[in-house]
């Protein structure tokens, strides 16, 4: 049953990239079917009917799919929901009094725009390096003009509903993006259309994740256990063996 929820946010505030930022408190009342998104919505209404400036942070979906709310809720990205993305969580997984901390992504590749709001244009820049098929595809082929096997096929979906968010990043001790780009490179290297570019892209991407700033893996699995859509490690040892195979081409 639906009931009124009055919880303290303790959030983020930051002016700019270059501005020093800190927490500051404000007591929101919403409802425990409403959505946490939802909810700071309706403080953002509050503080410009008082002429405040309204909380900075990304959302476009809200449907679990475009991995744009990069909030870090009590100590969790996306927040204590499992396999869920910000804008899937419900105020019902708070108490009535509750402080919540809520602030951004914590990683050197995601620096801070405003408030709760981080650039994550990193992602795409190691997407360019490489997370792609050069071939021209044309219109699509009749299915079984390429066999593949159903094992490979479904361990490629598996790792394609990877949606860039983030969290795994966020959620690392070390800052890595290894789970990220592992699923990237194991969602191609798993089918034959990506075998051709397999070697560079493996070294391509693996070498602009360096490069902008990402730290290395030491497999806490922070990173699955956080991911909203499961993204397990396994792929990170598939893009060890990718790398290792391209180096020793060379």
């Amino acid at each position: 049953m639906e009931k009124n929820i009055t919880v303290t946010l303790r959030v983020w505030r930051q002016k700019d990239a270059k501005s020093k930022g800190g927490f500051k408190e404000y007591q929101v009342t919403s409802t425990t079917d409403t959505s946490f998104l939802e909810t700071l919505d309706i403080l953002n209404e509050d503080l410009v009917s008082k002429g405040e400036e309204p909380i900075a942070f990304d959302h476009d979906c809200r449907e679990g799919i475009c991995g744009m709310c990069s909030l870090y809720i009590n100590g969790h990205p996306h927040g204590p929901a499992t396999k869920a993305t910000t804008c899937q969580l419900y105020m019902r997984r708070f108490k009535d009094g509750e402080t919540i901390t809520v602030e951004p992504w914590r990683s050197a590749g995601f620096p801070v725009i405003k408030d709760c709001m981080v650039d994550r244009g990193a992602y795409d820049k190691i997407m360019q390096a490489g997370g792609f098929i050069s071939v021209r595809t044309g219109s699509a082929e009749d299915a079984n003009n390429i066999l593949i096997p159903k094992e490979k096929a479904d361990e490629a979906m598996d790792a394609a509903t990877c949606i860039g968010c983030g969290a795994c990043a966020a959620a690392c001790k070390n800052g890595s993006a290894m789970l990220f780009v592992s699923a990237k490179v194991s969602q191609l290297a798993l089918l034959p259309q990506g075998r051709v570019e397999a070697a560079r892209r493996a070294k391509a991407m693996v070498a602009k994740m360096d490069e902008l700033g990402f730290g290395n893996c030491t497999n806490t699995r922070a990173c699955e256990a956080e991911c909203p859509k499961g993204i397990s490690i396994a792929n990170i040892a598939r893009l060890n063996r990718e790398f290792l195979k391209a180096k020793l081409k060379d």
